[in-house]
């Protein structure tokens, strides 16, 4: 008779082991020691980090530097006060910036439904001959310089697009409050608006998004394209399920970019807008304004405490882009792109 087989001790790294090491199935991460070409590619990498923050803080101190002398003359007027009437010390960005934002919400609204639908032709839909040529226009498209929209948008746009705008304001006025053209002058009311500098805008934002957008959806894992296609769906509807949902970070980081963008553009909203201190409320009349552009032409012409105002405004669109680009981050984090679909 066999004796009966008695069970083997626990083996070195078990569950239970006396030695304490973890269980074998967790697993571990086997780091090699760092080589001197690893410390100096970390240090490198470690430096260019902090170099981003302390140019950021570089640039902020330069503006706060700048314009105190402004902020001291106004206080907090300066974001309250709708006038700009340095040699009175009377002046504020308070209708320049609600009007810099209308434009860039304006250029948004029109370019990320372009831009998403192009980006997901160009990824799921165009044959790859097309593909690489879509891509290569993109890319041309990003690389034009801001002057060159403003004036096609001065000189070819705005002429052809005035019909399209009066029959905004004439079937969808009455409506739409913000479509209302208050004044019967058309050859003054429908030119240099809000409206049309948000249209030239979103123009130079749309390569942006849609390449960004591009690269993100082509990322989307094949096995579950694949998988998508096996459980009977359509093309429309794998991208519905996996491509998109993959993609939503990206997606949201790309806007936040454009948005960014589109706040910022100085010279072309510049050449558009018959600048104005007013706050905004029809978007097709004439007039509009935003911080860059007023920088870019009361830079010129402006005496000490004109320049410092100036510089106190640039500031505060500092300080807004830098929020929009935090909340940007913060929502991307939250969307975790791709962790939907990761198992």
């Amino acid at each position: 008779m066999t004796a009966a087989a008695e069970p083997a001790a626990p083996y070195a790294g078990a569950p239970g082991h006396p030695d304490g090491q973890p269980d074998p199935d967790v697993p571990r991460v086997i780091t090699a020691p760092a080589t001197p070409g690893d410390r100096v590619f970390r240090g490198v990498l470690r430096l260019a980090g902090i170099s981003v923050f302390a140019i950021m803080g570089l640039i902020a101190f330069f503006l706060l530097l700048r314009g105190t002398d402004a902020l001291r003359a106004v206080g907090w007027s300066f974001l309250t006060e709708q006038k700009w009437q340095t040699a009175a010390h009377n002046f504020g960005i308070a209708a320049v910036l609600p009007n810099g934002l209308l434009i860039a919400v304006i250029a948004l609204a029109i370019a990320v439904p372009v831009a998403l639908t192009t980006a997901v032709f160009i990824s799921e839909y165009a044959p790859v001959r097309l593909r690489s040529v879509l891509v290569s226009l993109i890319d041309l498209m990003a690389a034009i310089p801001s002057i060159i929209y403003g004036l096609w948008g001065l000189f070819f746009l705005q002429p052809r697009i005035i019909g399209f705008v009066r029959w905004l304001a004439n079937h969808l006025g009455d409506a739409i409050p913000f479509l209302k053209v208050r004044t019967g002058d058309i050859g003054t009311s429908y030119t240099s608006s809000t409206f049309i500098a948000g249209v030239v805008v979103s123009l130079m934002i749309i390569p942006i998004v849609t390449s960004l957008s591009r690269e993100v959806f082509s990322q989307a894992p094949q096995g579950e394209r694949e998988g998508a296609y096996a459980l009977g769906s359509t093309r429309w509807g794998m991208v519905r399920a996996v491509v998109l949902p993959f993609g939503k970070g990206g997606v949201i980081g790309a806007v936040m970019l454009g948005f960014g963008r589109a706040m910022g553009e100085t010279i072309a909203v510049a050449l558009i807008i018959s600048p104005n201190f007013k706050t905004i409320t029809h978007i097709l009349e004439n007039g509009a304004n935003s911080i860059s552009a007023l920088i870019a032409l009361r830079f010129g012409e402006s005496d000490a405490l004109s320049l410092s105002a100036l510089m106190a405004a640039g500031l505060v669109l500092f300080a807004l882009t830098l929020l929009v680009n935090v909340a940007a981050g913060f929502v991307i984090n939250r969307s975790r792109s791709g962790a939907s679909t990761a198992d």
